[in-house]
């Protein structure tokens, strides 16, 4: 029952998780070590009911360990901080508290309806997520720093896998705030890099272009990518974090529309998270699936590198190249041709 009983609880154990994110438990014990119950108490200042509570949990749920009456980091979170990514993780822990939570409410109902219900807890008028940020500032500076984080715990395999010799300029279609954007930058100093998005992330996209100094390299074009033509003269077009957000068929439209804007030998990049083929998992891509069900869009899920080769291929792609991306989180790449 330890297992079943972890999922019944689990909405509460991940507010465990927030928790000490948010009052900065683990951040504490990083910098100070090792600490009695009291001694957390008062640098958090917490009151002694209080800081019970979160080390009961904590410690049952392996965030802390506790030894000789002492509570310090559990391996596993001091790894993420040996390897530069528990900001990106807390940035994660945000998005799912603050963004994803309360939709899920209407999962069950997103399910029945094949639609995301849960996308009415989101103030604004905008037809989906995306286009309510702008007009919830706090969502919006959440949203996007997650989506920052989440590409960062991944591209830098796909900078390395990625290879994009003799390639002259790269489309980002829905790039966001322009982060994987950048990184190629970065990593291919000849290439040309164009961020296709709507209005209201374009702008975001600019000012991070211009900190990063590669506004040389990097420039945004605005538009809808499933009303307007896509900009042409790009010899690679690269779909990251959007294949997982909208229906098997709007992807495959997509994906002809890019097919259509590609020269002959051009590619087409896919970058996102993948669902293993035989519909087993991984338990993070299917645990994912809830919020693009239940939230963001009319349709998504994140979908198995078999369902993304299809449409590419049903879009006209020929040779097709998968490439798996190591780490706790499903990202996969997928390469076609034209």
């Amino acid at each position: 029952m330890d297992g079943l009983s972890r999922i019944l609880f689990g909405h509460a154990a991940f507010q465990y998780l927030n928790a000490a994110c948010e009052l900065g438990l683990p951040d504490l014990l990083a910098e100070k070590g090792a600490l009695t119950r009291e001694e957390v108490r008062d640098s958090l200042g917490l009151q002694d009911r209080a800081v019970e509570i979160l080390l009961l949990g904590c410690t049952s749920l392996g965030i802390v360990v506790k030894e000789d009456g002492r509570y310090h980091l559990a391996r596993v979170v001091r790894d993420l901080m040996d390897e530069g990514d528990w900001q990106r993780f807390k940035d994660t822990v945000a998005f799912e508290q603050y963004v994803v939570y309360e939709g899920q409410l209407d999962f069950t109902d997103s399910l029945r309806e094949n639609r995301n219900v849960g996308l009415r807890r989101v103030r604004g008028s905008g037809r989906d997520l995306y286009h309510r940020l702008a007009e919830n500032p706090h969502l919006e500076q959440v949203f996007y720093r997650y989506m920052r984080s989440w590409s960062e715990l991944a591209n830098k395999h796909l900078v390395h896998e990625l290879d994009l010799s003799g390639r002259k300029h790269l489309l980002d279609c829905g790039g966001g705030d322009a982060v994987n954007a950048i990184a190629l930058a970065k990593a291919n100093p000849d290439l040309k890099v164009t961020v296709f998005e709507i209005p209201a992330s374009g702008t975001i996209a600019e000012k991070k272009i211009a900190q990063a100094g590669v506004s040389d390299q990097v420039s945004v074009i605005t538009g809808d990518m499933f009303a307007d033509p896509l900009p042409t003269g790009c010899d690679v077009v690269m779909f990251a974090h959007q294949l997982v957000i909208w229906t098997l068929e709007e992807n495959t439209e997509l994906l002809r529309r890019a097919y259509e804007a590609l020269p002959a030998g051009g590619q087409l990049v896919v970058f996102n998270s993948m669902s293993n083929d035989e519909g087993d998992g991984p338990v993070v891509a299917a645990l994912d699936s809830v919020y693009f069900a239940a939230l963001p869009a009319e349709g998504g899920m994140i979908y198995s590198w078999a369902q993304h080769e299809k449409c590419l291929l049903d879009a006209g792609f020929s040779t097709v190249k998968r490439i798996p991306i190591p780490g706790w989180t499903p990202h996969g790449v997928i390469v076609a041709t034209k």
